[in-house]
């Protein structure tokens, strides 16, 4: 009998004096493209979003959240697999010029995925927004918006054009148990929201663009708020656990609709700092922890564990239910890679790496590959969109306890912390040769 089938019997048979309740369902909300302080709960005054302030103060929320990477395709692809892109071999959003998509999509047929797992365990999973990997079937989910597209095609409409593919789903769901990937495309560009948000952020003096970047954050909000309302609606919520992330970050231009260096596709923290959350009533204690490492690696073992599933071995992330419910995570140092935006070579998963990077709770050391700051890895032109100030080659340290925004590189004033740090990176992954 199927784990989640055997764990409802026993209830069933039982009931409360078990200790043992149906699995949860699990809705995973992933903000694209916004800052990790541009939210009320983390501290902005600026940008609205009561919806998603309402849901911290439910929930177990994590300030120092990590990707591994900092742009949408491999980064969404870490949180559905659990793997660092280097292991899921998706590190880019795009082939390079000429060569087909089709060809990137075998990447994800190989991996023991987040709803191929909960498939076989008889959950009704549905796919919705971001989806780079073709049709939604090759990911293993039952259900799905996408069939094709280079950001996620048909699933696109999500959110921006209301939620009812996400409503239908769940009235069909009836008994079953049900995984909803929720990544509208929002507050990612074209930043387009409705008049009525727009004006509210045209205040005197601010930009026109990050006005506009503001009103799609508090569109995003809306349409997490319509969804959240809606399992209260369905009586839904007391049993569903609910995961919050945002798969990179962004720093807006006020000159134009783009964002700002050292946020997206870079290493620094406005590129791969994310706020996590995770709500489950009655089994998870609203609180919020300021100082300890996360990272959306950890995001598919935790939802596995709580389904009952044993977590692929390949995983490397942590259980956070059983760091929130006070054990010990065993952990003091997190580790990242950022590749090229275009993957030059397709089947090399490390031959578009640019930098690698490793944060503790005080410092952060940031390794630019060699070859990728000079002509770019295996003789390859180098990004353009890279940062810049990473060219040289030479590796930065911050420390981002004092230094949040990271602007004074200390790693000439602190070698042996640069050659401590660059030895555990070295240990977690040496890179392409």
């Amino acid at each position: 009998m199927r784990t989640f089938q055997l764990l409802a019997a026993l209830f069933v048979l039982c009931g409360p004096r078990c200790g043992l309740a149906a699995p949860p369902n699990v809705l995973l909300i992933i903000s694209d493209d916004q800052g990790w302080s541009d939210f009320g709960f983390m501290g902005s005054d600026e940008i609205h979003t009561p919806h998603l302030d309402r849901l911290a103060a439910q929930s177990a929320v994590f300030t120092r959240g990590y990707v591994p990477t900092s742009v949408c395709r491999p980064s969404l692809a870490t949180i559905v697999t659990g793997l660092y892109p280097h292991e899921h071999g998706i590190t880019s959003n795009d082939p390079d010029r000429g060569v087909s998509r089709d060809k990137m999509l075998r990447h994800i047929q190989q991996h023991a995925t987040l709803p191929r797992l909960l498939a076989a365990e008889g959950f009704l999973s549905l796919q919705t927004g971001k989806w780079w990997e073709g049709d939604y079937h090759l990911g293993g989910f039952t259900h799905g918006m996408t069939v094709s597209g280079r950001h996620g095609g048909e699933g696109l409409t999500i959110g921006r054009e209301g939620l009812e593919p996400i409503f239908e789903f769940l009235r069909d769901c009836d008994d079953s148990p049900f995984f909803v990937w929720f990544a509208p495309m929002m507050p990612h560009t074209p930043h387009n929201p409705p008049e009525r948000l727009l004006a509210k952020y045209q205040a005197d003096g601010r930009s026109p663009h990050t006005a506009a970047y503001a009103a799609m954050c508090e569109w995003f909000d809306e349409s997490c708020g319509e969804l959240l309302e809606f399992l209260d609606r369905e009586e839904l919520s007391q049993n569903t656990l609910v995961v919050f992330a945002v798969d990179n970050g962004w720093i807006q231009n006020p000159d134009i609709q783009w964002f700002l260096p050292r946020s997206k596709m870079s290493p620094y923290e406005r590129g791969v700092r994310t706020p996590i959350m995770l709500r489950w009533p009655g089994r998870i204690q609203p609180s919020r922890d300021e100082t300890m490492l996360i990272s959306t690696i950890d995001l598919a073992p935790t939802i596995l564990t709580a389904c009952g599933i044993r977590p692929s071995a390949a995983m490397p992330g942590i259980d956070l239910l059983s760091v929130i419910n006070g054990t010990p995570a065993n952990r003091d140092i997190l580790y990242g890679e950022i590749f090229t935006h275009d993957a030059f070579v397709i089947d090399q998963r490390a031959a578009g790496l640019m930098h690698r990077w490793c944060v503790t709770d005080q410092w952060k050391l940031i390794v630019p590959h060699a070859a990728a700051a000079a002509t770019g890895p295996l003789g390859i032109r180098p990004d353009p969109r890279s940062p810049r100030d990473l060219a040289t080659g030479r590796a930065a340290l911050f420390d981002v306890l004092s230094d949040p925004e990271e602007t004074r590189n200390l790693a000439d004033e602190r070698p042996e912390i640069v050659s401590s740090l660059r030895r555990k990176i070295d240990n977690w992954w040496t890179g392409p040769e």
